[in-house]
């Protein structure tokens, strides 16, 4: 199906750039830029972006790695 018609992006051009960047870097965090700049690609009218990110949220690659879960709530407590 296509996501994106301005730039031609497909879901499975998403789920594609998602996989390759999990295998690459299984620390990464998978943000819509990342996968846009992973696919040659960059963002033009945003209409789409809505359904760019359902499709991005319906990979289960996407999850933040179990490691990185929680730092920002770690540091905020050790401030006090």
């Amino acid at each position: 199906m296509i996501v994106c018609s301005c730039q031609h992006i497909t879901d499975r051009d998403i789920h594609a750039a998602v996989d390759w960047m999990r295998a690459a870097d299984p620390m990464t965090i998978v943000t819509p830029g990342k996968v846009y700049r992973a696919l040659g690609k960059s963002a033009d009218c945003g209409g789409c972006m809505s359904l760019f990110l359902s499709t991005l949220r319906s990979n289960p690659h996407t999850q933040v790695p179990m490691q990185l879960r929680g730092l920002r709530r770690a540091a905020t407590q050790e401030e006090r």
